[in-house]
């Protein structure tokens, strides 16, 4: 992947989920781009799905800019827990959900506020038969009203094939500096007893287990790291592509530019529901970002498979 320059405990009650998308608008988008179709999904939430002529297929919503599906040959190779809502209340749990302007717990409530809030529509085209959209995130003031900050976030999401690739951009459009954590917490549909991940060993890590608020410095020693119990690890300067073994016969390549560092999690019997059926590796800048008065700091992301 070609590198982009770089410019320089969660709250349950969210506000009345108001759609800036209107159904008119929807409608004109899916009707103008081949491939990419604008319409309702689970609750009613409005739900974009794009179909490569290739066959593969993806699913995301506008509540939260989350990616729920990434199918191919009909496999699907994201998962969404059986607890998640789509009630535009809580924030969608699987796929992959936003954590901005804050990973993990903080100064504000738990992965920020860009997953429980409304996204909007900016453009969308079909190069050669893969479809892609762009979504948008701007302040407001439910945002404000724990981050005091202007901005404009860009999400672009590419279906090709074998691939799902997402481009991420955080613009300062404030007349202040800013600074700001970051993550995409992907869920990988898995056997978690199969699963495993290359490419981390030398890594400093970060080990969350058992008290995430003193994690212990380590240096992972592994060549395939493995999900024997409960996992929530961190792994600093990670490399920019890894490689995940979901044990259920697929190996997913996982690219980054400029996604500093990788978490590993795994809630185990904290969520005996579902642990056995899912992995989160996820892409992530735990160090803070500082961005100027009009700089952008870009990040992306590639998932394939074979």
């Amino acid at each position: 992947m070609v590198a982009l320059p770089m410019t320089c405990s969660f709250s349950a009650a969210t506000p009345r989920r108001v759609s800036r998308f209107s159904g008119a608008a929807m409608a004109s988008a899916s009707s103008k781009i081949e491939n990419v179709k604008v319409g309702k999904g689970l609750g009613d939430l409005p739900k974009v799905t794009l179909t490569s002529v290739h066959g593969s297929e993806a699913e995301l919503y506008l509540y939260g800019g989350c990616v729920t599906s990434w199918k191919v040959a009909n496999k699907d190779l994201l998962f969404v827990r059986p607890d998640a809502v789509f009630t535009g209340q809580k924030p969608i749990s699987g796929g992959i959900p936003h954590c901005f302007p804050q990973f993990g717990p903080g100064a504000i409530q738990q992965h920020g506020f860009a997953r429980n809030l409304d996204w909007s529509i900016v453009s969308s085209e079909t190069v050669e038969g893969n479809p892609s959209i762009t979504l948008e995130l701007k302040d407001g003031p439910y945002s404000r009203s724990m981050w005091d900050y202007s901005f404009q976030a860009l999400f672009k999401v590419t279906l090709d094939s074998n691939a799902l690739s997402t481009e991420l951009k955080v613009i300062n459009t404030d007349e202040k500096p800013f600074s700001f954590t970051t993550a995409l917490h992907t869920y990988f549909r898995a056997l978690v007893t199969g699963a495993s991940v290359k490419g981390l060993k030398g890594c400093k890590t970060l080990n969350k287990d058992p008290d995430p608020k003193n994690p212990v410095e380590g240096k992972e020693e592994r060549e395939v790291v493995t999900f024997p119990g409960f996992v929530d690890c961190v792994y600093l300067e990670a490399p920019t592509e890894l490689h995940l073994d979901n044990g259920l016969g697929d190996v997913i390549t996982i690219k980054n530019t400029n996604w500093s560092d990788t978490v590993l999690w795994n809630p185990h019997l904290t969520m005996e529901a579902c642990y056995k059926d899912f992995v989160c590796v996820e892409n992530a800048k735990i160090g803070q970002v500082q961005l100027k008065p009009n700089e952008t700091w870009t990040a992306l992301q590639q998932l394939s498979i074979v």
